[in-house]
């Protein structure tokens, strides 16, 4: 649950340009309270609270630290070829580690859970705000397939490409970088990890 240290009028403001709906609180305590994709954000004196589900979404619009550049690290893996699969990815700033994430993804192969740890953590670094991404991974396959320098018969692998790419290009400035597996230590260990705690 994000809790957002800000002026509450000029994250009303902030909200308001970007098209959401802002209401008068529930309490005498609450400034004001707005909605998007299910998540609520409920501002008092000095800070606003966002809870509910996706509330990244709707935390980063009201951030007045908005932009700048993050590191991503992302590794799926499948136990089995198919078999069960899970996913791990880490943001990484000069102020340290952001977010991250974790999952397991059911049954599929390990270039496709590959493929959901990416899309996984270019979503949360969009919705985090940063401008620019330095994203790297230890999935050659992966790495050259969205760069374009391989091609895939797959089409799942196509279609993952293609969303990979369009989320890429909502950032002003990326780069994809393969990276030996200790480079990308934390995301291993958190795909690791889903499949402990699933």
């Amino acid at each position: 649950m994000p809790v957002i240290e800000c002026d509450a009028g000029e994250a009303r403001e902030r909200l308001t340009d970007a098209g959401i709906e802002v209401r008068e609180g529930n309490t005498e305590h609450e400034r004001w309270r707005a909605r998007r994709e299910g998540a609520t954000a409920i501002a008092y004196d000095g800070k606003v609270v966002v809870q509910g589900r996706q509330p990244e979404r709707l935390a980063a619009l009201l951030r007045a630290d908005r932009g700048g550049r993050a590191h991503v690290y992302f590794d799926g893996a499948a136990r089995g070829n198919p078999g069960p699969a899970a996913v791990g990815w880490v943001i990484v700033t000069a102020d340290g580690v952001v977010a991250e994430g974790n999952g397991r993804i059911g049954e599929t192969t390990n270039n496709r859970a590959e493929y959901e740890a990416l899309l996984r953590a270019l979503r949360a670094a969009r919705d985090h705000g940063f401008d620019a991404v330095e994203v790297r991974g230890d999935s050659e396959l992966v790495v050259r397939q969205v760069r374009g320098e391989w091609d895939t018969n797959d089409p799942e692998l196509r279609e993952r490409r293609v969303t990979a790419r369009e989320l890429l290009a909502e950032f002003d400035n990326w780069s994809l970088t393969h990276v030996p597996r200790e480079v990308n230590a934390r995301a291993d260990e958190l795909a690791n990890e889903a499949f402990e705690d699933g």
